[in-house]
Formats: structure tokens, sequence, C-alpha cells
């Protein structure tokens, strides 16, 4: 089996069989879709049974108690055979070559992960944001030579195809939001070799009532995560290669921390979350001119964003957090 597709399923009955009919149509025939239902309540399981009775060589089903993302995509990775392991979320949905492309790839190159570019789109399949990945590397990726792309690519698990060893003693941790912040860059830190493809193959769907849209202090596992990553890159071949951690400490611990830092509306909650940030940066003897200087593909990463979002986070660097409350 060339790919085992992993596909945890939670109450998405409106949005699972556009998801399910993406990866049975998939060019490359040598694939496995794992498809496992994580405890839920409404339509889904009927949808799954419909698929799996249709297509019984491709689709296998599980059905297991509630435990969250992370648990049922490591309940998925336990089963995989694939000699690649591919994860896609339940309301999203994949073009069909994305899976032939990205595994020929991985063998041209002997790549141990593959990316691809992904794009948001709307409840009507309208396309809203493109999310290109790494557009200033070539397609084979030595990290030795190229090691920005630890800080510089965007840690979606959807949007990779990896070689099944990687997750050898390693699993998303349970619990935990933005696992994938936790986990991927740990993998990231196993590999020599990634390819690249510039196709925009993952469909990510916004919706409104998706878990990333509320906002509570579980947002503080960004920063459990990025510290676990700390640990793991001291431990890794490529120890040496400081800036790039200090990157990946103001990309994911600062930046993407404010990003969601911006939506918690209870102000407790907010200054809680804000000190935890301070101190961070204070830890990490982090400058405020390190932080605006920061590039991300060759470019300076504050400069890159829209006016609105500059002008949220130069306020926060410069200490005018009341200013940010009354605004928002």
């Amino acid at each position: 089996m060339k790919i085992s597709v992993i596909v945890p399923v939670y109450n998405v009955e409106n949005y699972l069989e556009k998801c399910l009919n993406s990866l049975v149509n998939q060019n490359l025939q040598e694939i496995e879709i794992l498809v496992i239902n994580d405890g839920s309540t409404d339509n889904s399981q009927k949808i799954i049974e419909f698929f799996q009775s249709k297509f019984p060589q491709k689709i296998k089903t599980f059905a297991k108690e509630n435990g969250g993302l992370s648990d049922a995509r490591n309940f998925g990775i336990d089963r995989a055979t694939g000699e690649f392991l591919a994860f896609v979320d339940s309301d999203d949905y994949v073009s069909a070559t994305m899976m032939e492309e990205m595994y020929g790839l991985a063998k041209k190159h002997e790549a141990e992960i593959v990316i691809c570019n992904l794009q948001k789109v709307d409840e009507n399949g309208i396309v809203t944001q493109k999310l290109t990945q790494i557009p200033n590397l070539p397609e084979k990726i030595d990290l030795e030579k190229h090691f920005s792309v630890f800080s510089d690519i965007s840690y979606f698990a959807c949007n990779k195809i990896f070689k099944r060893e990687l997750f050898e003693g390693k699993r998303f941790q349970k619990g935990m939001h933005f696992e994938d912040i936790e986990l991927i860059p740990k993998i990231l830190l196993q590999c020599k070799t990634l390819a690249k493809t510039d196709a925009f193959h993952y469909q990510y769907l916004e919706r409104s009532n998706s878990i990333s849209k509320s906002h509570t202090e579980r947002g503080l596992d960004i920063l459990k995560a990025v510290k676990n990553v700390e640990i793991a890159f001291e431990n890794s071949e490529y120890s040496h290669k400081k800036t790039e951690l200090k990157n990946f400490q103001i990309l994911e611990g600062v930046y993407t921390f404010l990003a969601y830092l911006a939506f918690v509306k209870e102000d407790e909650v907010y200054q809680k979350m804000s000190s935890e940030l301070k101190k961070f940066i204070k830890e990490r003897k982090i400058s405020t001119f390190e932080i605006l200087k920061y590039q991300r593909f060759g470019k300076n990463y504050l400069l890159s964003l829209p006016l609105k979002k500059q002008v949220y986070y130069l306020l926060y660097f410069f200490g005018l957090e009341k200013v940010i409350r009354k605004v928002i």
C-alpha cells in the first residue's frame, strides 16, 4: 500500500460525503482510507457505512468513543499499513491528483515529507484565501542547505504526506489544541529531504462553528507546543541552527499566539494569556527589534500582512494593549 489516508470524523454529516468522494476518486489507486468515527452523534456513521459498502477495497472503517482529533488520528496511525501517511480532516476535501503527485515526488526525490499548497474555501466552495507554502524553494529541499523551511512553513498536518516510519514512537498529543504545531516540527527534525509541489491540492473549509472559532485559555497550548518543540530541537541533528529556532519561536510563539489572542473576549483570560506571552518572550531573550525584523520566505513578515494586522501587532509590541482592547 502506497498511502494510508487517515480521516477522523466527528459530527460532520453535512461535509463528509464531499470529503470521502474526493478520496475514493484519487488517481492513485494504491491507497487505503481509514475512516475513524470518533463518537459522532449525527448521521456521520450512516454516510461512512454507505461509502464502505460501495468501496470495500479502499475504505476501512472504525468506530470509537469520542477522544478528540489527536486520539482519532493516533488510532489511525496505529492501524495504517501504507508506506506514507496522509491526514485529511473530514470537513475538507482534496484534488483528484493530490496523492498521485505527492507520492511521485516522494519517490523521485527520496523525500520523507512532501508538501502541497492549500486554500481556504467557504461552504459554497469559493476560495477565500490561498495559502502558498515555501514559494522560494526548489522542488527538492535538502534540509541541511535550506533549513529556513523549519521556521517558514505552516505546520498543518493535512497538506503533507509523511513516511510512516517518522511516527515510530511519536503521536499527536491527546487533549491538546494546536496538536500540529506540537508534533509536525518534531517529525520534520528527523528528516533530511523534503519535496514540494506548487499545486493547491488541499481545500480547507472554514465553517462558522469550527473549533478554531472559539478562542479561550486553550490558546496557551500554542506556547506549550513551542516549548515541546524546543526540547526536540536541542536533541536533533539541527541543534546548531539557532537562528531558525529563534525564528520558529517568533512565528509560532509570538505571531501565531497573538493572532489567536486578538479574538479572546474575556478580559481576565486575555490578561493571563498576554502575561504568559511576555514571560515566554523574556525567557528566550527575544527583542522587539528581532520580532519586527523577522523574515518569512525572504520577506519582512510584518510588512507582508494586511494593514489592520500590522497596526494590531505594533500596538501590542509597544505596550498599548489598552488601546487594542478598546478597538477590538
